[in-house]
């Protein structure tokens, strides 16, 4: 199940759009969408370049949460853990509690799973907790 036009939008919405590379709160070298680089050395990218990259990155993304999440998943809960992961990155998926309570069925617990993870740099970001609540709220078919 690829990602919806809903999730691939909440990724753009929470991601914005940079033409010129820029440190992200992590600390990572990032353009377009959120496309992480190796290095700030990156000519600058139009917005249908950035599309492209987003369409890569979101792939990757997709392909991890099939792997690493044994159970059916909705639209919204698959849309949620895509943009979790595109993120956040396969490794902390896969080492998360979030994706071990999924696993299992504990669908009460899902949405504190989620905001858990709202630090970046040892620092609680209020973007994060935006996107980690409206994460859970898609997975959760609230929003």
């Amino acid at each position: 199940m690829a990602t919806s036009a809903r999730g691939l939008q909440l990724i753009q919405d929470f991601e914005g759009f940079a033409a010129e590379p820029y440190r992200c709160p992590a600390g990572y070298w990032t353009i377009g969408y959120g496309h992480v680089l190796p290095s700030a050395v990156h000519a600058p990218v139009t917005r249908a370049m950035a599309q492209a990259l987003l369409q890569e990155d979101v792939a990757i993304a997709e392909a991890a949460v099939g792997r690493l999440v044994a159970r059916r998943l909705t639209q919204g809960q698959r849309d949620a853990l895509v943009s979790f992961t595109f993120n956040l990155g396969a490794a902390a998926l896969q080492r998360s509690t979030l994706r071990r309570v999924i696993n299992r069925g504990e669908d009460e617990a899902v949405a504190g799973e989620f905001m858990r993870w709202v630090w970046a740099d040892g620092r609680k970001l209020p973007g994060l907790v935006r996107r980690r609540a409206a994460e859970a709220a898609l997975y959760g078919g609230t929003s």
